[in-house]
This record gives structure tokens, sequence and C-alpha cells, in this order.
């Protein structure tokens, strides 16, 4: 694995205070952090990064009376428990449980996610504050069985922030916006059932807006005998004249590999940055294994005109998971083989990155801009990308 100048853990479960939670005092059992993790990345006016921090809130004891018990956000009622009979429910994953029977795929989740904002130093190796009177909660019917994953992009001096909104309604993507990185309006609802991963580029591109997105499916079309891609989700692009309405662009993005099992499934990272050759975008590969998988972040410079072409890539994975960096919390690990990079920031020489180590924690990354640039290590440059 790559050495940088820095890469550790800053936020763990036992840095979250539940008494401070949304859904403390709601429920009258015990919960616990089930994960701090997967970060977005921003930084603030007076120099200080802002990670909006994805905490997952389970219940401490969900399997009791011959039932699995999930927590749910009523709109009339507030948080609730809901139990399904044990005997049809698949808990293998700790992350969630599959119901059976009714014909369709369906799950449940383990644990509840609401967004909390931490404030770090401005090399992002030191918590500042933990701003839980601006937590993000859900709000909304589609929102009821929580808010994950925040990514955020500064676009024309404004703060604007995606995430998932879970329900059984649909699992769509949702804007949030703000003018200080603190402070956040919700907008609406962009991206309708399970459109994941939608990363807005951090400027605009012939007066759009441009995001990446990743559609998910039981059902992918067959690429030609020899082809170099397989099919399976991929990395799309779409672009908006406001940032609200999107259309999907013609050309496909960056796709899943058929040479390697590592990126067998893909998805966005980052919100793509400008640099002098082009957009980079940091997105994940996951490669098979048990029942998560093995997740590793991987690199790619996009056309600055047209982020369709891919003009520089490594087939290299940039970031592993660490065993070293989660030996602290061992004992708290519930999955492994997994990091997942969801924030980036400038920071001169280098950049910040921000990502979910485990599913359970924040890490933080310093990565040299030399890195990127095709004069360390063994980088394509990739016109098979282009299309």
């Amino acid at each position: 694995m790559n050495a940088f100048p820095a890469d550790r853990l800053v936020l763990v479960p036992d840095d979250i205070d539940l008494s401070r939670s949304p859904l403390a005092g709601h429920l009258g059992v015990e919960t616990y952090v089930l994960g701090a993790f997967n970060p977005g990345l921003t930084r603030l006016a007076n120099g200080n990064l802002l990670m909006m921090v994805r905490i997952a809130e389970a219940l401490r004891h969900p399997i009791h009376d011959g039932h699995v018990h999930a927590i749910r956000w009523d709109s009339a009622t507030g948080y609730v428990q809901d139990a399904w009979q044990l005997e049809h429910a698949d808990t293998a994953d700790p992350r969630k449980f599959m119901l059976r029977g009714g014909g369709w795929k369906v799950m449940a989740l383990t644990s509840l996610s609401w967004l909390l904002p931490v404030e770090l130093t401005p090399d992002g190796l030191q918590v500042v504050a933990l701003h839980y009177d601006r937590a993000i909660s859900p709000a909304h019917d589609f929102q009821c069985f929580g808010v994950e994953d925040a990514r955020i992009s500064r676009v024309d001096g404004r703060y604007l922030m995606t995430t998932c909104s879970v329900s059984p309604e649909r699992h769509s993507t949702t804007l949030y916006s703000s003018p200080d990185g603190l402070d956040w309006t919700f907008e609406d609802i962009v991206l309708d059932h399970q459109n994941k991963d939608m990363l807005i580029f951090e400027g605009l591109i012939a007066g759009h807006y441009w995001a990446q997105t990743r559609p998910l499916g039981d059902l992918y079309f067959a690429y030609p005998p020899g082809s170099e891609w397989h099919a399976g989700p991929s990395i799309n692009l779409a672009l908006s004249p406001d940032g609200h309405f999107w259309k999907p662009y013609r050309k496909p993005g960056i796709r899943p590999h058929a040479a390697t099992v590592a990126t067998a499934r893909i998805g966005g990272g980052t919100p793509p940055i400008l640099t002098d050759d082009g957009w980079l975008t940091l997105w994940h590969g996951v490669e098979p294994k048990e029942i998560v998988g093995i997740y590793r972040t991987y690199w790619s410079i996009l056309d600055k005109d047209d982020p369709s072409i891919v003009v520089r890539t490594d087939h290299e994975p940039l970031l592993e998971a660490s065993p070293e960096l989660t030996r602290p919390i061992e004992h708290q690990l519930y999955v492994r083989d997994v990091v997942f990079t969801t924030g980036i920031a400038d920071a001169g020489d280098l950049y910040i990155v921000a990502s979910g180590e485990a599913d359970l924690a924040c890490r933080i990354t310093h990565i040299p801009k030399t890195k990127f640039s095709g004069k360390e290590g063994k980088v394509e440059i990739a016109p098979s990308f282009s299309t």
C-alpha cells in the first residue's frame, strides 16, 4: 500500500455522544453507534475543514421475542421500532437484513443514519468541534430509514450537498444547499430510485452543472464477447442548467474492466475537482468476497470539456483498507477490507482525502498532487476509456 505523509483515523464511534443524537429520548431502549463514517468534506471560510459524517445508530439488542427490530422515523409519531418475525429474516449481514417472501428482494436496515457536521483543523488531522445543533436527520417520509453518505461540492460560492434518502417509497438522491457549509437547507429530491453516489462537479462546464451518478438495478445487458468492459454498475454522467433538474449524458462514463475482478462493481467517491490536467475524480472498485466484498479507492483524470473522456488513470489502487489503523478499535469491527472515499480538499501541494474506514470510522489521508501528475508510479494514459 502507498505510504502518505499523513494517514490516520480522526473520528471513531466512541467520539459520538448519543445523548445529543436526534434519536435521544425517543425509543426508550439502548442504541449504539454502529459506524461514524463516509464523510463528505469541504473547506469553510475560516480555513477549517468540515466533515459531514454519517452516524449509523443501531439498536443494542435488535433480536428478541422471536422478532428482529429496526428503527424508523414517522412523520406523525417520531422515531419508532418495527418488528419482523425472525423466521422470515436473513440476518447474515450486520448492516441489513433481508426479508424472505413477497416475490421481490426486500431488505431493512439494522441502523438509522443521520448526518453530523464535524469541524477539523485546516490540515484535517484534529477535531475542532462536533456541531450536534446542526445535525441533519429525517424530516420527510422518503427519509424514514435515514439520510446517508453526504458528498459536498462548492460551486460558484455556494455549497451543495447530495445525500441518499432511504424509505420504502424510494431510495432517492436528495439535495441540500448552504451559504457557509454549516447551516443547510433541504432543496428537493433530484434523482429517483436507487441512483447512488451522485457527485456534483466543483465547477461548471459550458455553463452547466455536471454530476457523476451510479444507477443500480438487478439486470444489465451483456457487452459483446471479448469486450474490455463487463456488465454491471458503472459511473454515469448527467448535466443540469440549475442543479435541480438533471439530464443523463449520452456518452458513458467510467465502466468496469473485464480484465480484473478488483473493479467488478464501481461507483463514485469524491466530487470531481478541476486540475491543470482535467477533472480529478476518486472512485471505488469492489472485488467480490464473502458478503460485503473488498472496497478500494482508484483515481482518474477526466477531460475538462467532456468528462466522458478519461485522460489518465491508474489501475493500481490509491487507497486500501488499513488493519493497522483500525487495530485500536478492533473490538468494534463488523466488516473488513472496506475503504470508501467520499471527500477531497485542496491543500497546496497535496490533497486532503476523507474516507469511511471499515464502515466504522473517518479516515483522513494526505496525498501529494504528484501522485496524479503522471510523474510518480505506474500511470496509464487511457485512450481505451475514450468514447
